[in-house]
């Protein structure tokens, strides 16, 4: 190696030192504050520097109007549902750098018990991209649980936790990328592709839109829920003091309901972030997808446009009949199998559509679904839910001329008649 190069490589890893031993002071120094406290980076000389997170959001004052965002793609959705409230290019297909591991995140609590503990390969503890490159310092043969490299995964965005839980979950990280793709398919994650547990891979790609889906199916996981609100933690380590790690989700601090998300950033996905927060009964979701500076602002813009411009409103009752819909010439009527609530827009007046499904035979049973309602408010469709047969009437009652074909030929036969009737007087 290069004379100058080693000595550069020791300089950072000699900073890189000197941060790990100080970061845990300085986290309970600022433990508790409303501002996080700063973070290690490398910078353009090469060397490791704590640098502070943004520690106020450049937000316009809440309003019902549409949100500016600087942001490439953008998405903000209703947590619980997925109703989307505002989208911005929200299908490019684009690279998302460390939101990858919330996929990782997923299936690892899909697939591993918490509990599990994970001996460290060398690939883990070496092979994640080199200086500078987020992690937790994992060592070749170290045992730790699964619960804990979800806390390094999820807040330090750890790459070499990312390794160690594709390793333990599928045996390579090549069948966890599997494993992960075909869960994107699961979840309807249609313009997704993962190469990497991580995202240090650039050739992985998703949408806003998928990026909300994938949220969604990460809340409903207990554990995920904890771990990704949670500003600071310890991990023991194989010898020393803990290493305590912290959220870089800095809405944490500065916006007002969040409740967690997962940042990125590589040169070509540039800045993103995916947050969530909860204001009484109402959880959203914002995407933000290639920033060109920090993406915090643009998150917490669209979260305020959510919670100023809309309300969540019951839009239906669990069966509230709907009239009667035309099932192969036979009036069939129908009602709502749920109650359904949305996020409705402040002042809109709201419309109800009935259409009916096409192909289906008569007689239906009786619970089937035979048409969707549609609720629009304007030209916006809000939801959509199936609309299920309550009763089926009884059959037409037989008449007394016998079977449909007997019928047609006596009627042919008067056909003849008359026919040679009229012929021949």
């Amino acid at each position: 190696m290069d004379r100058g190069v080693a000595r550069a490589v020791a300089s950072a890893l000699a900073s890189l030192l000197v941060l790990l031993v100080a970061l845990p002071a300085l986290a309970s120094k600022h433990r508790g504050r409303d501002v996080p406290p700063p973070t290690p980076v490398l910078g353009p000389d090469g060397r490791m520097s704590p640098s502070p997170f943004p520690t106020v959001l450049r937000t316009p004052s809440a309003s019902d109007e549409p949100p500016s965002v600087s942001a490439a793609s953008a998405v903000l959705a209703d947590l619980e549902t997925g109703q989307i409230l505002f989208a911005r290019d929200a299908n490019e297909e684009r690279p998302i750098a460390s939101l990858t591991k919330l996929m990782t995140a997923v299936l690892v609590l899909h697939r591993a018990d918490p509990r599990d503990m994970v001996t460290v390969s060398t690939r883990a503890s070496t092979d994640v991209g080199g200086i500078g490159v987020s992690e937790l310092g994992l060592r070749d043969g170290e045992r730790i649980s699964v619960e804990q490299l979800l806390y390094a995964l999820l807040l330090q965005s750890a790459n070499d936790a990312a390794v160690a839980l594709a390793e333990h979950v599928s045996g390579s990280v090549a069948a966890f990328v599997r494993a992960m793709n075909v869960e994107a398919r699961r979840l309807g994650m249609r313009h997704t592709l993962f190469f990497s547990p991580n995202g240090l891979d650039d050739r992985g790609y998703s949408t806003a839109l998928d990026l909300a889906r994938l949220m969604r199916a990460a809340y409903a996981e207990p554990l995920f829920r904890r771990i990704d609100t949670t500003r600071f933690h310890e991990i023991a380590s194989p010898s020393g003091p803990p290493r305590e790690i912290q959220n870089r989700d800095v809405l944490l601090w500065l916006y007002k309901g969040a409740i967690g998300g997962k940042t990125g950033y590589t040169a070509a996905a540039r800045f993103c972030v995916v947050a969530a927060a909860q204001r009484e009964n109402v959880r959203l979701v914002s995407v933000v997808l290639g920033d060109p500076g920090e993406p915090f602002s643009d998150a917490a813009s669209m979260l305020n446009y959510g919670y100023a411009a809309f309300d969540r409103e019951p839009l239906v009752e669990q069966g509230h009949p709907f009239g009667e819909v035309d099932v192969e010439g036979h009036s069939v009527p129908v009602a709502a199998p749920s109650p359904l609530a949305a996020l409705v827009p402040s002042a809109s007046r709201i419309r109800y559509d009935v259409v009916a499904r096409p192909g289906v035979p008569y007689p239906p049973l009786r619970g089937q679904a035979v048409a969707t309602l549609q609720v629009r408010a304007g030209s916006t469709v809000l939801r959509r839910m199936p609309l299920v047969v309550t009763k089926v009437p009884p059959p037409p009652p037989p008449t007394d001329d016998g079977p449909w074909w007997r019928r047609a030929a006596a009627a042919l036969a008067d056909a003849i008649a008359s026919a040679v009737g009229s012929l021949f007087g």
